[in-house]
């Protein structure tokens, strides 16, 4: 998979030839479009960049956009290695978090034309459950995402319906609008909707450096929170400070729930953001205060971690669980992000054809931010 210097191969992951061209069959070359597929679940040498046919709409009520950013996320990096537990039909594009321009529309298309330019709302539902019914459609039991259930973002076109198709928010370049979606959306149903934070309280966000963890410290700092950050590494302590971090914890150098009790005169915090689990879950249950809230989208560490239940209802506790939010709250991210000027924090950017090469730094944890696709200038 590497090469004599020990780097990833530009192209084609895995395939010692080079861009594998799908067969024309003298069907115009504008039929056909560029993207990176899995045709099995494995490691990032199944990942190939390769000439497949473009999507055509098949609903009146659908979008076709070309795509100029794609954004990498957590779950990419799961469905490439099949332990999301759903059916994926290979091969598959990956990818949830895009954005681009609008180049052609269902018949019952309103909301966007052609030469729009548009960030992606990711879930979409079945339209018919009580879920969908009641704009909550990312419960929806049927739930379709772009990387999953749908062709993803990692390509030059994406077929999906169009009322999932938001304005760019002005000021963001095409990087950031594919940056934001996803982790933010999330984040905002976190913090907003759930812990329902508020200027002036203390909030813990753990490992410092991915996409939520970012994403948090950076809505919890507009909203008036004083923040502290946990991360191994010093260096992304330091970042996150530059950020707006009031406080950093190297948890490997030190409890940080002594330090967050140190920091907060032994309260504790209002709200933790904890998408590690494992063995930080207990830690982070005792850093609250009395009424605090525990907020988390994730379980990198492990899911399956002990909790002391009575530390919940004497402290009176509340845990939220959450992924992605409903199209309401992702208008409410939009007019927020646009009255305060809130940009996604870009780690690095790669071109499509060095997609092995982004998933890997997404891997080994090297990113302070997000890790983006350039796909068209």
């Amino acid at each position: 998979m590497f090469d004599q210097r020990g780097e990833l191969p530009l192209l084609p992951f895995g395939n010692p030839i080079g861009f594998v061209p799908a067969s024309r069959g003298g069907v115009d070359i504008e039929s056909f479009m560029k993207a990176v597929r899995i045709h099995a679940h494995g490691g990032l040498d199944v990942l190939r960049y390769e000439e497949v046919e473009r999507p055509r709409l098949t609903s009146p009520t659908d979008a076709i956009v070309q795509l100029k950013t794609a954004a990498l996320n957590r779950i990419d990096l799961w469905n490439r290695q099949g332990l999301t537990g759903l059916d994926i039909a290979l091969p598959h594009i990956l990818g949830a978090d895009g954005a681009g321009i609008v180049v052609e529309t269902g018949e019952e298309v309103h909301n966007v034309k052609p030469g729009d330019p548009v960030c992606l709302y990711p879930p979409s539902g079945c339209g018919r459950c009580e879920f969908c019914s009641t704009d909550r459609e990312f419960l929806c039991i049927n739930l379709r995402v772009p990387g999953e259930r749908l062709q993803g973002t990692y390509a030059e076109y994406v077929k999906i319906p169009a009322g999932n198709c938001f304005p760019v928010p002005a000021g963001l370049s095409f990087e950031e609008a594919a940056a934001f979606p996803l982790v933010f959306l999330t984040v905002w149903r976190m913090l907003v909707t759930n812990a329902e934070l508020k200027p002036g309280e203390h909030v813990l966000i753990l490992g410092i450096g991915g996409g939520v963890a970012t994403a948090a410290l950076q809505l919890a700092k507009q909203m008036g929170a004083h923040v502290v950050v946990t991360s191994s590494s010093d260096e992304k302590l330091e970042m996150a400070k530059s950020w707006g971090a009031d406080h950093g914890i190297n948890y490997l150098k030190s409890d940080f729930t002594k330090e967050v009790r140190a920091l907060t005169a032994k309260r504790g915090v209002d709200v933790v953001v904890d998408s590690v689990g494992g063995e930080s879950w207990v830690k982070s249950l005792a850093a609250l205060a009395k009424g605090g809230r525990l907020v988390t989208c994730g379980a990198t560490a492990g899911a399956n971690p002990p909790t002391d239940i009575r530390r919940i209802f004497w402290n009176h506790l509340k845990i939220f669980g959450s992924t992605l939010g409903s199209r309401g709250e992702f208008r409410q991210l939009l007019s927020f992000m646009q009255v305060n000027g809130v940009r996604p924090i870009v780690d690095q950017v790669f071109p499509l054809q060095e997609t092995a090469a982004a998933q890997c730094r997404l891997e080994e944890g090297k990113q302070f931010g997000k890790v983006v696709l350039q796909i068209a200038d």
